[in-house]
């Protein structure tokens, strides 16, 4: 159930999920102040903004882009998209927030992000590495269940599992991973094709925590019942990631098919948590408040300390030991299930 607001992700579940979803608009008010709309101007003609010049700014501007292999910009900046415009708004943005913090200014955001300083190319490194840091929970979550269901707890007669719920979580895992991995590569670089991954597998992982959350708080075991269950879960999700995709990537739109897929989850778990008898329910609830308080830092949202640390950064590393609860719950799930089968079949 994990995923901003644009979108973005209460349970771990919806709020991990949202943890890679939540828009911006393009119109800010860094990119109206007239003294950096004409440093970019200028620097898009020259290629110099102050004493620094970018070669590639040449190259877009010039006829070399399409010239012998020699004369285009390298492979790496192509791959990247680091081109001239990209560049020049960077360091315009730069120099615009060094002016306005010696007239005592708050910073503001351009094109929809706060003004983050690059490391190494990349453009919001601490989100980067607490999304590879999320993904590494999930990874450990995941293999740490594995081992559990399979090397651990007993197998029924027929060589399978007792615990009726491990090949969704198997699922779950795959897209929470790819979900995060995606998120990492869109705050490295944020471009058109990153951003509907981003979206897309966000919107995949928090879809598919509904359909869990459903399948778990009802118990429905039956093959066909899935099945009836699963198909218009999946027929929607397909039909709104394509539509994002392939028609418009309506930020408006996404919000609230993303918030209506939160919140349904998120109330199953809670009066799941609250009428059940599960040993391990304190940890739905931890879970719940904990996302509830994380997502405060994405309605009171700040600018970055010294460049890097933002309120979504942070929001990002509440996520982590929340993912660790809620594979600890999807553990606890599986023992408590399989000892009630094991007991009646004795």
């Amino acid at each position: 159930m994990m995923a901003s607001i644009r979108c973005r992700r209460l349970p771990v579940l919806l709020f991990l999920s949202f943890s890679s979803i939540l828009g911006v608009t393009d119109a800010s008010a860094g990119d109206a102040d007239p003294i950096y709309g004409a440093c970019v101007e200028q620097c898009e003609k020259t290629g110099c903004v102050g004493g620094k010049c970018f070669q590639h700014c040449n190259f877009s501007n010039g006829n070399s882009i399409d010239g012998p292999w020699y004369l285009q910009e390298p492979l790496y900046l192509r791959w990247k998209r680091w081109d001239c415009q990209s560049d020049c708004r960077y360091q315009c943005m730069l120099a615009r927030e060094e002016e306005r913090k010696e007239l005592g200014y708050k910073p503001v955001k351009y094109h929809g992000k706060w003004p983050f300083r690059r490391v190494y190319g990349i453009q919001e490194p601490v989100s980067v590495a607490l999304s590879v840091l999320n993904l590494a929970i999930q990874f450990h979550g995941w293999v740490s269940f594995f081992i559990l269901v399979n090397y651990k707890l007993p197998f029924s007669p027929s060589k399978k599992t007792y615990y009726e719920y491990t090949g969704l979580w198997h699922i779950y895992a795959m897209l929470a991973m790819n979900s995060w991995f995606w998120n990492a590569v869109f705050h490295s670089r944020d471009v058109e094709l990153t951003e509907k991954l981003d979206y897309s597998s966000a919107v995949a992982l928090l879809g598919y925590s509904l359909l869990l959350a459903i399948l778990r708080v009802f118990n429905i075991r039956d093959e066909a019942a899935r099945v009836m269950v699963a198909a218009p879960v999946i027929a929607f999700l397909t039909t709104h990631i394509l539509y994002l995709n392939i028609y418009q990537l309506d930020y408006g739109l996404n919000m609230k098919v993303c918030v209506a897929l939160g919140v349904t989850q998120l109330l199953l778990w809670a009066v799941w948590a609250s009428v059940s008898q599960h040993p391990s329910r304190w940890k739905l609830w931890l879970v719940v408040a904990g996302g509830a308080i994380g997502m405060l830092l994405e309605i009171f949202d700040f600018p970055p300390y010294w460049g890097f640390v933002d309120a979504h950064a942070l929001w990002h590393a509440t996520t982590i030991p929340l993912t660790y609860l809620w594979w600890s719950f999807a553990k606890d799930d599986s023992e408590f299930r399989t000892s009630i089968l094991v007991k009646k079949i004795k």
